[in-house]
């Protein structure tokens, strides 16, 4: 493999359950020691693209290729890709260190190369001083580094991440974000990210892509998918309202939206609720279909009551397909 050519190739990849369609004519590259996170709904066939690529499930169509190599006939314990659920499935009745050390064991290295391994991907997600300790013994976040640790241990060149903050307290999991992001770029793996949550996935990506209906919307840069979101469902997806215009649907993010007055230029709304989210104020309208309208502000702003009748209008609106 030339340092120009990508890691991983998925080309055209479909998959089906009991007939029915999951994934459909996937395609996207993955570049070397590259972080990419796909975003998509519940059902939107996040884990099963994961489980073809990792092996456990069978596409019905497409191909895989890994560092040039097709992987369609290549069993999951030889293709080189590390798996992590949202459960870490650590062995109960195992040390943290036996944890880690059981892919190398498994690899059948050298003792004095396990034991290397076992440090170095201890120092990576801080977990000296656990080394001893069983899962049980374990916080949620310290059982995700020690899942990924062993994951590491094993050198996959690729990493799959299956939601693994999805069960994580708030407060720790930005730490986490940031020690799983350093260990896999400290280690040279290039990683896939699955998950519903929108800012998690444009935090931690180097290119991030919206997957839905198993169909892979769009994939690049986060700032460039997230400011300009492509069709209605991705801009619902991304955060932003999506309403009506002269020349058809255009995306308004919630800062953007303005109100006054009835009588004023504009849609004819109702307000619904407002309340403070953090420093900000939301405030939810309803138009007259029943569409809802997010505006998002600074500061506590004009009171609105439940029920008061305004008309809406916005500074910015980003046309996108129906």
């Amino acid at each position: 493999m030339s340092p120009s050519e990508p890691l991983l190739e998925v080309d055209r990849l479909d998959a089906a359950w009991d007939g029915a369609p999951v994934l459909r004519s996937v395609s996207f590259a993955v570049g070397a020691g590259e972080f990419v996170v796909l975003l998509g709904p519940n059902g939107s066939g996040k884990t099963t693209l994961l489980r073809c690529l990792a092996g456990l499930e069978r596409p019905t169509g497409g191909s895989v290729r890994l560092a040039g190599v097709d992987l369609g006939t290549t069993p999951t314990h030889r293709r080189g890709i590390g798996l992590m659920f949202q459960e870490p499935a650590l062995f109960p009745n195992r040390s943290v260190y036996e944890n880690i050390a059981y892919a190398p064991l498994l690899q059948r290295r050298p003792r004095p190369e396990v034991e290397r391994e076992v440090d170095r991907v201890v120092d990576l997600l801080r977990l000296r001083g656990f080394e001893d300790r069983r899962p049980d013994r374990l916080s949620g976040g310290e059982r995700q580094r020690v899942a990924l640790a062993r994951t590491l241990a094993a050198r996959p060149r690729l990493v799959l991440l299956d939601e693994p903050f999805a069960s994580i307290d708030a407060e720790i999991k930005a730490e986490l974000h940031a020690q799983f992001r350093g260990a896999l770029a400290a280690s040279g793996a290039a990683a896939i990210h699955v998950t519903h949550d929108r800012d998690e996935g444009l935090f931690l990506a180097d290119r991030v892509g919206l997957l839905f209906d198993g169909r892979l919307e769009t994939l690049g840069p986060p700032d460039a998918v997230y400011r300009d979101p492509t069709t209605a469902r991705a801009a619902r997806f991304l955060g932003y309202n999506v309403l009506p215009s002269p020349t058809g649907p255009v995306a308004v993010h919630p800062t953007d939206i303005r109100w006054a007055p009835p009588g004023s230029p504009g849609i004819p709304a109702t307000v619904a609720a407002q309340g403070s989210v953090g420093r900000d104020r939301l405030v939810v309208f309803l138009m007259d279909d029943r569409t809802r309208v997010d505006l998002r502000a600074a500061g506590p702003g004009e009171a609105l009551p439940a029920g008061t009748r305004v008309v809406l209008s916005w500074e910015r609106a980003t046309p996108v397909r129906p």
